[in-house]
């Protein structure tokens, strides 16, 4: 018998290396996804924007799931996660996002729809009585100075009632998405995710659907262009089903402390992006605010990250 390994399933390193390619063409396509979003509500509402985006994501992924032979209704107890990631994760969250971005640069909105672990951090203390070490208190306060930078009055007119709107929508939505990151924790899942993901897209895009009929009228209003198309086929397709593939099937295969530090570039392209893309100035202000909510998101992970391993130590001596 060969000692050899020829399979990289034996081999957590060599697995690792293999799904780096694909873990940074993921953070790239998200990043870049904000510029895309806030080109498509040049065409389309927001509401239906969303819609569009969870309609054409779960048709992705339910294909995706027939020809893996995986595609099977979510069983009972797996029904509370569905819910919620459809709801707050996806729906909410992407609902106040493209929202908000009709009032503010897409920059902004890509940092601060990142904040998401701050809040997280913070509802575990509150909701679950989870209080943070001194690290991770210096964490959230770095986190939210850097909130506090980019709402203050130097790099936000408070005079103007949308803009103050658009970033309470921006944080609204984060605080929904970390709601959800606690839920995830708690929730014992029977199925894996990427089976349950066609459903909670399903899930979102029907009630999405319904608010942009009531809300926004007809989509016989859109005017269907090549460049809308395109940029529709990549939030949705590509952006959507496509990375979630990726995040599920490599995201498994680094560490949660990897992880969350690969998916802190995500706001850092939306930002570059949308500067390039979309000529958005980048004010000193943002720029601060950013680097603390990065250094925040850093720091919160490596307190986590050495928390779990001394546990683990901790385990394996008992």
């Amino acid at each position: 018998m060969s000692t050899t390994l020829s399979s990289t399933s034996a081999n957590p390193s060599l697995r690792s290396t293999q799904s780096a390619p694909w873990l940074f063409a993921m953070v790239l396509f998200w990043g870049l996804s904000w510029p895309a979003m806030k080109l498509a509500l040049g065409s389309v509402p927001p509401l239906w924007l969303a819609t569009l985006r969870f309609g054409s994501g779960a048709l992705c992924l339910f294909a995706f799931a027939v020809v893996r032979g995986s595609l099977r209704l979510p069983p009972r107890a797996d029904w509370p996660i569905v819910a919620s990631i459809a709801g707050l994760q996806m729906m909410a969250f992407t609902a106040l996002g493209l929202t908000a971005m009709q009032y503010t640069d897409a920059s902004r909105a890509a940092v601060l729809a990142y904040t998401t672990p701050l809040w997280a951090m913070l509802g575990a203390w509150l909701l679950l009585g989870q209080r943070p070490t001194r690290w991770q208190g210096l964490a959230l306060l770095l986190g939210l100075g850097g909130v506090a930078v980019i709402c203050s009055p130097l790099e936000m007119d408070w005079t103007q009632p949308a803009i103050v709107k658009g970033n309470i929508f921006l944080l609204l939505a984060a605080i929904c998405w970390s709601l959800v990151i606690l839920h995830v924790r708690q929730h014992r899942f029977v199925s894996r995710p990427i089976d349950l993901a066609p459903w909670q897209m399903l899930a979102a895009a029907i009630p999405l659907g319904i608010a942009a009929l009531v809300h926004e009228g007809s989509p016989g209003q859109i005017v269907w262009t090549p460049k809308l198309i395109q940029l529709l086929i990549y939030i949705g397709p590509i952006a959507t089903s496509a990375c979630f593939v990726i995040s599920t099937e490599h995201g498994r295969r680094v560490s949660t402390f990897a992880m969350s530090n690969i998916t802190m570039g995500v706001p850092i392209i939306g930002v570059l992006s949308s500067a390039w893309l979309l000529q958005e100035q980048l004010s000193l202000s943002l720029v601060a605010g950013l680097v603390l909510i990065v250094i925040a998101t850093a720091l919160a992970g490596i307190v986590t990250y050495v928390m779990a391993g001394r546990r683990g130590t901790r385990v394996k001596a008992d």
